[in-house]
């Protein structure tokens, strides 16, 4: 059965639920405004002959070298209109940083956001948008509800007597599937190089499926499975009030 079918409900959420899921809106809306403006000042650049890095970092240091280079064949208005960019840019920065700071204040105050971040790949914004988005997750029957719910199990398709695993149902709060995805990225990057028990379970489930299987696909795969599985024991530690404990 294709759990996500059958979870399209919104949780009902608390104010603090609700002024932490406001805060992620408005750090993700300045962040894809950041993202605009660096597009923006890397096309002027473009179009006159200058190219520069994709990376925002890359970007916002090579920027002001170019700006300061008068031999580059940049006119006046353009190096002035760059220029304003740039300052545009370091605000959004600020802002941005203030937003995290927001962030950091409400997980270091929420004891449900502090405990589920013992979890590998589950940092303060990834804690405290999940805490957003479903409080003490007692509006789902188990963890795979959850799971489904986020949209990270695969979907499923019917084909006479058969039954065929696709891509992940991407149901669900997106957000809170991108940060849990990302994360699980970082933890099968580095759990090749670590022993503790969650690497160890990574690294015995990439041998299990073949390293493709072990992301969401090919590789998307491994990470899909430790998403779903890091959704799972999340709700057992809101619902259930437990401790974080390796998969074995």
């Amino acid at each position: 059965m294709d759990l996500g079918h059958h979870l399209k409900f919104v949780p009902t959420k608390s104010e603090e639920q609700q002024d932490i899921q406001a805060l992620h809106r408005a750090r993700r809306r300045l962040v894809t405004h950041r993202t605009a403006l660096v597009s923006q000042m890397r096309g002027l650049l473009l179009d006159r002959g200058i190219p520069i890095a994709l990376s925002i970092g890359r970007a916002r240091r090579a920027i002001p070298e170019i700006l300061e280079d008068r031999t580059n064949g940049l006119t006046a208005m353009t190096r002035e209109i760059i220029g304003d960019l740039l300052d545009f840019l370091g605000q959004i920065d600020a802002r941005i940083t203030a937003f995290d700071r927001r962030i950091d204040a409400v997980f270091k105050s929420n004891e449900d956001c502090r405990r589920i971040a013992r979890i590998c790949g589950v940092g303060p914004k990834t804690a405290t948008a999940v805490v957003a988005a479903v409080g003490d997750g007692r509006e789902f029957k188990n963890g795979r509800h959850l799971a489904a719910w986020m949209g990270l199990v695969p979907r499923q398709h019917s084909s006479g007597d058969k039954r065929l695993l696709m891509g992940i149902s991407k149901r669900g709060d997106r957000h809170v599937r991108t940060l849990l995805v990302h994360g699980a990225r970082s933890v099968v990057r580095v759990a090749q190089r670590k022993t503790d028990p969650f690497s160890q379970w990574v690294n015995n489930l990439r041998e299990r499926r073949g390293m493709n299987r072990a992301i969401v696909v090919p590789k998307a795969r491994l990470q899909r499975d430790v998403a779903n599985k890091n959704a799972r024991i999340i709700w057992a530690m809101l619902n259930r009030n437990e401790e974080f404990r390796a998969p074995v």
